[in-house]
């Protein structure tokens, strides 16, 4: 099953704003989804794809706190800033952690349409990047422990001999588990088994002395 359509999320606290800015994104060809609050947008935001278009000064949780909260949470949406009355440190400080863009409410609406074709775009990006990375991962779960220890070995460039002193076992042990790993990855050289294995993140602060 394909995944759904990326949404464009609205928020607002001027309701009369949020009904025109969604008519203008409908009438554009996107998804729209309008929220009056940034804590009503978090408490239904789900995993899809997408990004946010969200006022920069509003009661409550303002969008500075709603870009923090959403760099903490499992979906981290780009985000484009629209206020009515922007200022240097929030323009700095919103750019700074991550957003797409930062424009006034009277923008060219062309601005605005390019601003979230940017930022759908770079969703997906990361959205591909991650479904990546967990296959591999997934890979890398089937591996036993003692298959790790010998593929860390490896990819450090040492030989089945010395692998085979280092970890107390017997050459010809080390050739099998070479074997069951190169399967189990899907890879054909000592190059791809350590692009892979570096690709991943596994070997990332774990001990050097893994058996």
């Amino acid at each position: 099953m394909s995944e759904a359509l990326p949404v464009v999320h609205v928020i607002d606290d001027d309701a009369s704003f949020l009904v025109a800015l969604a008519r203008l994104l409908k009438a554009s060809g996107y998804t729209v989804q309008t929220h009056a609050s940034a804590a009503d947008f978090l408490a239904e935001l789900g995993d899809g794809a997408g990004c946010v278009v969200t006022d920069l000064r509003m009661p409550g949780m303002d969008g500075l706190d709603l870009q923090q909260a959403l760099k903490r949470g499992a979906n981290v949406l780009p985000v484009v800033f629209l206020t009515g009355e922007g200022d240097i440190p929030s323009t700095v400080q919103a750019m700074r952690q991550g957003a797409e863009d930062f424009l006034t409410k009277r923008a060219p609406k062309e601005d605005l349409l390019a601003a979230v074709d940017r930022a759908i775009a770079r969703n997906a990006r990361s959205r591909a990047e991650s479904a990546r990375l967990h296959a591999l991962r997934a890979r890398f779960a089937a591996l036993t422990r003692r298959e790790l220890g010998v593929l860390r070995h490896v990819v450090t460039g040492r030989l089945n001999k010395q692998i085979a002193a280092d970890l107390g076992i017997s050459e010809r042990t080390v050739k099998l588990h070479r074997t069951a790993i190169t399967t189990k990855l899907q890879a054909h050289s000592v190059a791809e088994l350590t692009r892979l294995a570096q690709a991943s993140g596994l070997f990332e602060g774990t001990p050097s002395d893994l058996p």
